[in-house]
């Protein structure tokens, strides 16, 4: 008897013993979120206002008021609002507004780099802004040809300007309004 307690006491143990043994629980590995935009195709738009430009297809226009223009992203809910002033001996004052506009994001804004825009051939002239850090928009310019026209747009996201976490979109929609300014025409 003393060794049927032994036997059933060692099947006890090892069938314990192989039950108790499971894979060791490991923490998944951090990652990173994907965010794929697809390839910028640029269409030109135009209509009676005093300029055309071109505009990527995925975005949607709509025309407020006084040649001005709304260009949404509802994917990366994003708008670019675009905003049109004939120029009538004011392009000073003009011109202080809309680096008035960019500088007032400073405060959130960990740099704010300035490139100049200048295309002769059509009497394109003006100021891209690109503004890093958590700022309420992260891309702004200014055009003109400092006679009759001026237009100024920026960008806005509807969240939380987290820069880290809209970094791919904003880079994607500083493109867009990059060839935006670049391919103004004044009518």
């Amino acid at each position: 008897m003393g060794k049927l307690f032994i036997y059933i006491g060692t099947f006890l143990f090892s069938a314990l013993l192989l039950v108790s043994c499971k894979n060791e629980v490991l923490p998944k590995p951090s990652s990173q979120l994907r965010l794929n935009y697809p390839i910028a195709e640029y269409a030109a738009f135009e209509n009676q206002c005093p300029f055309t430009f071109n505009i990527n297809s995925d975005a949607d226009i709509k025309e407020d008021k006084n040649c001005g223009f709304s260009i949404t992203y509802p994917k990366m809910k994003a708008t670019i609002y675009l905003t049109y002033k004939p120029v009538n001996g004011d392009i000073n004052k003009l011109l202080r507004d809309a680096q008035k506009l960019t500088y007032e994001h400073v405060i959130k804004a960990d740099d704010i780099l300035e490139q100049p825009f200048i295309n002769s051939k059509n009497k394109v002239y003006g100021m891209f802004y690109k503004v890093s850090g958590n700022a309420a928009t992260n891309a702004q310019f200014y055009a003109t040809d400092s006679v009759k026209h001026f237009l100024t747009a920026s960008v806005y996201f509807y969240a939380k300007p987290n820069f880290d976490s809209i970094m791919p979109a904003a880079d994607y929609i500083r493109n867009d309004m990059q060839t935006l300014m670049e391919t103004i025409k004044w009518k």
